[in-house]
């Protein structure tokens, strides 16, 4: 399973950035300037900035989330030499991207069967912003959690703009505790669902949005699809989504692939090694020996989460957890950005055509970025990835339409009318 996090290293701390008193905003483009396809910036009139043609750009929604989005008429230009190679650009984010200081107040939630999921909230948000603050969650990648460094800084970036944020991390992720003998999968949609309700009724009067990378995009996007009308998120953006599981795992057993691979199966061994003894004599179809000493992710899967999740082989459990069979489903606003070298979110894995006909879905793939990295833009090397202040301008743009346009958190339809 083609899924990532950052997993080699620890970088050096930066300091936490100011929190602002209130939301900060920006103007919308008047809708009389917008004239957009749905699948090409040809038809953009001079006066509107129009996406550079190094991007590949599509999606039904292209006419309502395009205009805000300044960011794309400045051409891709990735930080010398990392673009010579997609897992050099990997590597490096993972190894040496600056990880900013956060003070987290974690809060455990207990599920309805008995599991547990740690959410992790900027410690002091609930006394200095207001309760109407739009909320974002972010789902990190494969055995990821709130201490990895791409998690942080969005959280930063979102923090600036007055937005309430909170880490939500799985069974067993970013010492989450772990309390019955199930962790978290690709198909499992039931926690996500838990953690959206809970994060609801503890702020009514806010608008919830998400984002997800990886493994965390993916379970995002399933459970777009299948919330579908009923969703109660205000809008999301995927980022180095797999999308289709079975390409994904195809191309994760390949060439230099095999060393994420025995990376990510090393950090599933450690959790698992954790929390052996709620395996012990589970019996039935379970392979303990072959989870707790996998060389692969998919080994893995076949040892514990195939069978926790009532599938009959691991194939089967890719199959019916990729979220690319879910787009068409999508009801809420929601921005996908990919790179076309990423080693382990293929590029032939999106669902392009399924996008393309969506009007609530955008598509932005980038030429290069590699798996997490997207060392590029004003911050690069060291610092934000790309697609963060791109993330914050869709985000802000949608929770400014609900505002000016007075939609409460409950109702969703301002968005899919936005006054742009």
């Amino acid at each position: 399973m083609a899924l990532a996090r950052p997993f080699l290293g620890r970088p050096p701390l930066l300091q936490q950035h100011p929190l602002p008193s209130r939301l900060t905003t920006r103007a919308l483009i008047p809708s009389s300037s917008v004239h957009l396809s749905s699948s090409s910036s040809a038809a953009l009139p001079i006066s509107l900035p129009r996406p550079h043609s190094s991007f590949e750009v599509i999606g039904g929604a292209s006419d309502l989330f395009l205009p805000p989005l300044s960011y794309l008429s400045l051409p891709y230009s990735p930080f010398p030499f990392f673009a010579s190679n997609c897992h050099v650009e990997t590597i490096f984010a993972a190894f040496f991207r600056s990880v900013p200081q956060v003070k987290y107040r974690r809060q455990c939630i207990r599920t309805k069967d008995d599991g547990t999921v740690a959410l992790d909230w900027v410690a002091g948000d609930d006394r200095l912003l207001p309760p109407d603050s739009p909320v974002l969650i972010l789902l990190p990648g494969l055995t990821g959690g709130s201490e990895d460094s791409y998690v942080r800084h969005l959280l930063i970036r979102a923090r600036s703009k007055g937005w309430r944020v909170v880490v939500f991390n799985s069974r067993g992720c970013g010492d989450s505790p772990v309390t019955t003998p199930q962790f978290y999968s690709a198909s499992f949609l039931g926690d996500l669902r838990e953690v959206v309700s809970h994060v609801n009724t503890r702020y009514p009067e806010a608008n919830i949005y998400a984002v997800g990378w990886s493994l965390g995009a993916n379970i995002l996007v399933r459970y777009l699809g299948q919330e579908s009308h009923a969703c109660p998120i205000s809008g999301a953006v995927s980022l180095c989504n797999p999308f289709n599981l079975m390409v994904a795992d195809e191309d994760f057993r390949k060439g230099f692939n095999n060393v994420y691979d025995k990376a990510l199966a090393k950090s599933l061994r450690e959790i698992f090694k954790k929390h052996a003894l709620l395996f012990e004599d589970i019996g039935g179809e379970y392979n303990i020996e072959l989870a707790a000493n996998a060389k692969t992710v998919r080994e893995y899967d076949d040892g514990i989460t195939r069978v926790s999740f009532g599938f009959k082989s691991v194939d089967e459990y890719y199959s019916n957890s990729s979220s690319s069979d879910s787009i068409k489903y999508v009801q809420t606003p929601l921005l996908c950005i990919q790179a076309a070298d990423d080693p382990i979110a293929p590029a032939r894995g999106i669902p392009r055509e399924d996008i393309k006909e969506n009007p609530n879905c955008l598509l932005i793939v980038t030429p290069k970025g590699g798996h997490l990295g997207w060392v590029a833009g004003d911050d690069a090397p060291f610092g934000s990835p790309w697609t963060d202040p791109l993330v914050i301008d869709f985000l802000q743009h949608l929770e400014i339409g609900t505002v000016k346009s007075g939609t409460s958190p409950q109702s969703k339809e301002a968005l899919h009318h936005l006054e742009v």
